[in-house]
């Protein structure tokens, strides 16, 4: 069985990283959907992103884990993909409210696509790219929040 977990993963946090290895352990076949994002204020570029997953993938030796890009609507890349489960962490309340809505649309463009949610571990509830981006933008550490080999392209790029 295959699943698809997507994103931007702009940056890649410790909670992404724990999803991706929960679901390898639960799925025959994951796929880490990168979205394409267009967004000007993305720390790293597709390829970036793309390179840091394969790195974190392969460190945990993550063998049934596949990266792939997409860009447009989520059901598309899941038809073209022949997927029909797609995951979604949930840190919050207020998350599932957000990702209800969204699977509650993919599933009427797309029948039978199904959205499981997995609840984030407490440890990592907070995290969430867009604080480690802020965090970053002022030059604090960022070592709980990431993987050391995060932190360090962080470092490389952000932090001169």
């Amino acid at each position: 069985m295959k699943i698809i977990y997507p994103g931007s993963f702009d940056p890649l946090t410790l909670g992404h990283i724990d999803l991706i290895k929960r679901l390898a352990k639960m799925y025959d076949e994951v796929i880490v959907a990168v979205l394409i994002n267009d967004n000007k204020n993305s720390l790293f570029t597709l390829e970036e992103r793309e390179e840091i997953i394969k790195e974190e993938i392969e460190a945990e030796n993550l063998t049934n884990v596949s990266i792939k890009s997409f860009d447009g609507l989520l059901v598309n890349f899941a038809k073209k993909e022949d997927v029909k489960l797609i995951a979604r962490g949930l840190r919050q309340v207020t998350d599932y409210e957000y990702e209800k809505n969204i699977a509650m649309f993919n599933a009427e463009l797309y029948e039978g696509l199904e959205t499981i949610f997995l609840l984030s571990n407490p440890k990592y509830s907070f995290i969430s790219s867009s604080g480690v981006r802020e965090v970053i933008r002022f030059k604090g550490d960022v070592s709980t929040f990431v993987s050391s080999n995060v932190k360090k392209k962080i470092e490389e790029n952000f932090y001169k």
